[in-house]
């Protein structure tokens, strides 16, 4: 349970005035100290996102990473009860669990390009002066924050810490208001961080295994003999119509602009689920590649090859979230789409 925190002033003459603990709207207050200075809570997070819209609908209040490159979720109470916001973080977390480097990359690069003007991986070095990870979300942890909790809640964090491993904790802030200009602000962890820390490691197994590297994937479609579909579309789709191009455990990801975001997923080439009697399969956020060839939907799905299915990321009900999916049989179904698709960029229909 935490620990309430008694704080005095020392007055002239070494005499002691306590200052007394009072009550505001903390939790708004906190969010914004917090956004503003995440090393309130601990020096090894990075803020890289607020508010973050998951695929369900919910908005986690702090999307925040390690230097490590873990995710942390980070919930204020607010109008919840604290049992809510406990189940609350819990569900963001099993969104949280599934990001991939690209979707991560995606959301940073979308909060730190309208507040810095700059990448994800210049923010990381510059705030952890270290070099980026070549792997993210390899783990997350849950902290939930608030002025107080129930011994309910402080139960359930426990139970599933120390019983499951599950890396959660809880955080409440104090506040004191003494003189004018004088606010103070105290802070107590339920669990101390590192025990919550070792307690999730030992009862985990193996971590996620790293992406692939480039030409771990240009062997996976030599094996699958897919090597001339997949050689064909990478080199023709590299550098000419999307920025730029990253691998995640299974496919090679391509990357351009859209409306909300400068530099998001696109479209993949997912060689790890392809084999050579369907195929290699494709994934597009055809929304996203309709927006950034300057074309409508319809025109955009025209382009894909026959067969092509709509598709949607986790079952989000989010659009920019939903697209198609299908597969290249042939290098002249791979021919056709670049050729349409050059089409469509050099005539907008």
């Amino acid at each position: 349970m935490p620990q309430d925190i008694r704080l005095w002033k020392v007055k002239s003459g070494d005499s002691l005035q306590e200052i007394q603990q009072t009550s505001l709207n903390l939790e708004q207050r906190l969010h914004t100290w917090l956004e503003r200075d995440i090393s309130i809570i601990s020096d090894d997070f990075l803020v890289i996102g607020s508010e973050v819209r998951t695929a369900y609908g919910g908005f986690i209040d702090l999307l925040c990473i390690t230097a490590s490159g873990d995710l942390v979720i980070v919930e204020l109470k607010r109008g919840l009860t604290p049992r809510e916001v406990v189940a609350q973080a819990l569900d963001y977390a099993s969104w949280a669990e599934g990001l991939s480097h690209e979707q991560i990359t995606e959301i940073a690069e979308g909060y730190f390009y309208l507040k810095f003007n700059l990448t994800f991986e210049e923010v990381f070095e510059k705030n952890f002066k270290t070099d980026f990870p070549d792997t993210l979300n390899e783990s997350h942890s849950i902290l939930i924050v608030a002025s107080s909790f129930d011994r309910s809640s402080e139960r359930i964090i426990n139970y599933l810490s120390k019983g499951y491993g599950v890396n959660i904790n809880a955080l409440t802030f104090q506040y004191f208001n003494g003189d004018v200009d004088n606010e103070f602000l105290g802070r107590v962890f339920l669990i101390e961080p590192t025990s919550v820390q070792q307690s999730s490691q030992s009862k985990k197994g193996s971590k996620r295994k790293p992406n692939l590297t480039r030409e771990a994937l240009r062997e996976m479609a030599d094996d699958r003999g897919l090597s001339v579909i997949y050689n064909l579309l990478l080199d023709s789709l590299s550098g000419s119509i999307f920025r730029r191009t990253s691998t995640t455990l299974s496919a090679l990801v391509f990357y351009g602009g859209y409306s909300k975001s400068d530099n998001a997923v696109i479209f993949s080439l997912v060689v790890g689920e392809s084999d050579s009697q369907k195929g290699l399969l494709f994934r597009s956020f055809t929304s996203r590649l309709a927006e950034l060839v300057g074309v409508t939907e319809k025109i955009m799905i025209g382009c894909y090859p026959n067969g092509s299915i709509p598709w949607t990321y986790k079952n989000s009900d989010l659009p920019e979230w939903g697209g198609h999916q299908g597969y290249f049989q042939s290098t002249d179904d791979a021919q056709k789409f670049l050729s349409k698709l050059t089409g469509v960029i050099k005539h907008g229909s």
